[in-house]
């Protein structure tokens, strides 16, 4: 009677953990639908909700149609794709090397795809796709170069973050010699491009991206249950029947892709892949896979900056610089919670 009694206590806990899961991410869902709403509306003119309702519908409304049709759509969807992207790609390799700063801002990824991209622009005198083209290039060839050289029996997280912290120093470099040999115009395109910024976006770059999310997205949530088994570590994740190697592969090279589309959609936006899994933490608990949390977290992060960037301060920012500005400080208050209350970031 002991026995079932305690069963059916862990069954109830199990089942109000899934239920109050499902709230909040029923609760983030909504706000960044809210967000996304508010963003199609505001701007220099005003549109109510209705009249953006029907310019989704595919109606012709005067005026609405152009600003909010191809002008504020593209740009809103893009800050989701891109925030979940980098949500997604962060917290896989926060979890999947058990250290927070592994992120791919951190450890060299998105730098490689930004020397990439400003090579690109300012050597080769590149633009549009193929701008993307060399970041996601960039991004792939410099996760796969620290893959390597990070790789001795196994890939050991703190070893591959000391190794991407220098890739990414180097890369830094070659990106400011790059710079100080730009003219210009081509200079200005490589900044703008550098901060991380949604302006000029449009179908194309939300359709690249979001291919790479129909595909790389769902591999990821597939493998959630083996990513928290390898958070144990290789041994117990193995005699839990996950192929550790393989599995870790499969899981790098999906998160690498999202971050380098990402970046190649809307550059580098800063923190956002370093923040997201750690606030969604923070949401959510421990419990379950960090996976879709992180994404949706992402996602938000984006759309709010954005909208910040263009109206909170009299003038027209990248949204990379209101992330830069309020990441670092919110990291520092995440550490000093985390430190108070005896907890891991």
């Amino acid at each position: 009677m002991t026995g079932s009694t305690a069963a059916a206590r862990i069954r109830r806990t199990r089942l109000r953990h899934r239920r109050g899961r499902g709230v909040r991410l029923a609760v983030l869902a909504a706000l960044i639908l809210g967000v996304f709403a508010v963003s199609l509306m505001v701007g220099r003119t005003f549109y109510p909700l209705d009249e953006v309702l029907r310019v989704i519908g595919g109606e012709d409304v005067p005026g609405a149609a152009y600003t909010v049709g191809r002008l504020r759509l593209p740009r809103a969807t893009l800050a989701v794709l891109t925030g979940c992207a980098f949500g997604l790609g962060g917290v896989t390799f926060q979890t999947l090397l058990r250290n927070p700063l592994a992120s791919p801002d951190i450890i060299g990824i998105t730098s490689g795809a930004s020397a990439a991209a400003v090579f690109g622009i300012v050597f080769l005198s590149l633009g549009g796709a193929q701008v993307s083209a060399f970041a996601i290039a960039g991004g792939l060839s410099v996760a796969g170069l620290i893959y390597l050289l990070s790789f001795r029996d196994g890939v050991a997280g703190t070893r591959l973050v000391l190794i991407g912290i220098g890739v990414a120093a180097m890369l830094t470099s070659v990106t400011s010699y790059v710079l100080s040999k730009a003219p210009q115009w081509d200079l200005q395109e490589a900044m703008r491009w550098l901060t991380g910024s949604l302006n000029g976006a449009d179908w194309g770059a939300g359709i690249l991206l979001g291919g790479a999310m129909a595909v790389l997205a769902p591999l990821l949530l597939w493998n959630g249950r083996a990513l928290g088994d390898l958070q144990l570590g290789d041994d117990t994740a193995g005699a839990l029947g996950v192929p550790v190697e393989r599995t870790r592969l499969m899981l790098v090279l999906a998160a690498v892709g999202l971050i380098a589309f990402g970046t190649a959609a809307a550059g580098p936006i800063a923190f956002v892949a370093f923040l997201s899994g750690p606030i969604a933490a923070r949401i959510f608990g421990s419990r379950g896979s960090p996976l879709l949390p992180a994404g949706l977290v992402g996602a938000l992060l984006v759309l709010v900056a954005d909208l910040l960037a263009q109206f909170a301060f009299g003038t027209r920012y990248p949204v990379g610089v209101i992330t830069g500005a309020l990441g670092a400080p919110f990291l520092i208050l995440l550490v000093i919670r985390s430190h108070r209350s005896g907890g891991s970031l």
